[in-house]
This record gives structure tokens, sequence and C-alpha cells, in this order.
């Protein structure tokens, strides 16, 4: 039987507390509050990705040892900065929601550790800065694309939160793209023309494989946090998905779809790689797609707190595994070719 929920108490005003602009006269609590403005684990995972998708474009390509070293620092070292610059822009416009919400309100910005003004101009300056390591150390199209995914995040996603339950889905394209930017900073390396650096990196059916990955794939994990959470999310004034939905069943339904979809998604790199991918990788990927999927499909059944919670631990362990397993039977087939 399905568990109903608790109905959700409305907000009727989106009030904070008032805040100062006066920052801490202490240099060293400034700068670590400007660190855990760059979300630094969710940062750490866009770098993580960023640097899968710049190993897969990067095996068998030619490599000189310089310009190997110089396009891999530069594709983590960029994105880093970009990813920790959206962030911080992200939490700088969510201040006022952040201090309404259990889960957000020991952020810098709500806690007066760091000024608005201060948190812009992280923002600013670390999102130019990874946009400009990657124009410099990678090339056009990797910088292109970081661009966009910051835009993406910072001026679409961001101020869609509280109007539409579509957030989820706009927000997963910039969630996305980070494997776009790593393997167009691999496929630029040595590109002779114009077209080839920019155009010809974006063309490659592979490299979307990844962001379809990933885009699916954050779909029923978003979904699962909003679960969770939909109480803390209503105090905020965002539209979510569970929010509007007392039963759940639309939500489960909805998970379900998405975790189902994501076996073919992730199986779909075999057939576009396979010079780089075989069995190994198709057995594990489909064996941890299909785990999750089966965890969200018992939403359908039960709705209960703990099996959202390991729909979404599940989510937590697939990707990482499933992008683990990817990189390792493409270095297997890359040592095995020799």
């Amino acid at each position: 039987m399905t568990k109903p929920h608790a109905p959700i108490a409305q907000t009727t005003a989106l009030t904070a507390p008032a805040r100062s602009d006066l920052a801490p006269s202490s240099l060293r609590p400034r700068i670590a509050a400007a660190y855990e403005l760059t979300k630094p684990r969710i940062t750490r995972m866009v770098a993580i990705t960023a640097g899968v998708g710049f190993t897969m474009a990067a095996i068998g390509r030619p490599w000189t040892a310089a310009g190997l070293v110089v396009s891999a620092l530069g594709c983590v070292v960029g994105t880093s900065l970009s990813a920790s610059g959206a962030n911080a822009l992200n939490q700088w416009l969510e201040r006022d929601r952040d201090a309404l919400m259990h889960r957000t309100r020991t952020r810098p910005l709500p806690e007066h550790r760091l000024s608005a003004n201060a948190a812009l101009g992280v923002g600013l300056a670390l999102g130019f800065a990874g946009i400009l390591v990657l124009w410099a150390m990678c090339g056009p199209a990797a910088a292109l694309v970081s661009a966009a995914t910051i835009l993406l995040y910072v001026l679409l996603y961001t101020p869609l939160k509280p109007v539409t339950a579509f957030n989820t889905l706009i927000g997963a394209i910039p969630g996305a793209l980070p494997p776009v930017v790593g393997w167009a900073a691999a496929w630029s390396h040595g590109a002779p023309t114009a077209y080839t650096a920019i155009v010809d990196p974006l063309l490659q059916p592979a490299a979307w494989a990844l962001f379809l990955i990933m885009l699916v794939w954050q779909v029923p994990h978003v979904l699962a946090i909003a679960w969770m959470h939909r109480e803390d999310y209503a105090r905020g004034g965002y539209r979510m998905l569970p929010m509007t939905d007392p039963t759940g069943r639309a939500t489960a339904a909805t998970m379900a779809a998405w975790a189902v979809t994501l076996i073919p998604v992730c199986l779909a790199p075999v057939l576009l790689m396979p010079e780089s991918l075989g069995w190994l990788y198709a057995a594990l990927a489909l064996a941890l797609s299909g785990a999750f999927a089966a965890l969200c499909l018992r939403l359908l059944r039960s709705t209960e707190r703990r099996h959202v919670r390991a729909a979404f631990f599940a989510s937590i362990i697939h990707l990482p595994l499933v992008l683990m397993a990817m990189v390792a039977d493409a270095l297997w087939h890359a040592w095995a070719a020799g």
C-alpha cells in the first residue's frame, strides 16, 4: 500500500531575517566562508565528470606528454573554477530562501559570515577565471560549453526553481554538461582549424551519450532529495514535484520512468565507442542501472521514507561506479591494443 504523505503547509509570504552586509573582520573565516560558498562536494563531482569526458576523448588520440598534462590540468582546474563560480552565484541569488530552510540556513550568507557583495564578487571572479583557464589551456570549445553551463545554471535554472516544478529537468541540463566540457578539452587538442577546434568536438555523438547519462541520472536523484525534504522546500518557496503530489504516486512514477530509461542510456556508449568499451562496462552498467531502477520501481508500491532513502543512496552509488567502470574498461582496451 502506498503511504500518503503528510500535508505540506503553504508558505504565505517569503520573508527572511534582515541581512547585514558587514563581513567578519578576520580574513581566515572569510576565506573559509568563500570556500563553503563554492559547494566543494558538488564542485568535486563536476570536476570528476569532466575528467571522465576528457579521458574518454583523450584515449587513442596523439599526445605529447606536455600537451596531455596541460590539457588535463586545464580541464580539471578550469571546470572546478567554473563550477565554484556558478555555485557561489547560486547561493548569492538564493540567500533569502536559504535563510528559510533548515538544510541551508547555516550557509555563509544566511549566517552573515560573508557579505552579499563579497559573495557576488567571488562568484563572478571564479566563473570568469574558469572560462579563461579553459580557453587558454583547452581551447575555445571547452570554454564556451563551460560558459553556457554557468549561464544556464545561474540565469535559467535558479530563477525557475520557485516558479515551476519543471526546474528539475531544466537544471539537469547544466548539470549534465561537464563531461562535454571534458570531451571538448581533449578533442580540441592540436586542432588545425577553428572549425575542428570549436565545432567538431561538439558534433561527436559519444560526448552527448555522456551528457545523456548525467541528465537522465539527475532526475530521480534530485526528486528523491526533494521528496525527503519537501516540507523544507515548501518553507523556502520552491516548486518541486513532491510538494504538489501528496500521495507520492506521481513522483514515484517519474523516478521509476527515468531510472528505467537510464538502463539503455548507460549502455549507449558501448555502441558509440566500440573501440573503447566492451562487455566489462556493459555488464557493470546493466547491473548497476538495473539495481537502481528496481529500487525506484519499488516506490510504485511503497512510498515509505526508508524506501525513498534507499533509492537516493543507490543514485549516489550508481553514478561514480558507472563512470569508474567506463574509464577502467576504456583504459583496459587502450592497453590491450598496445
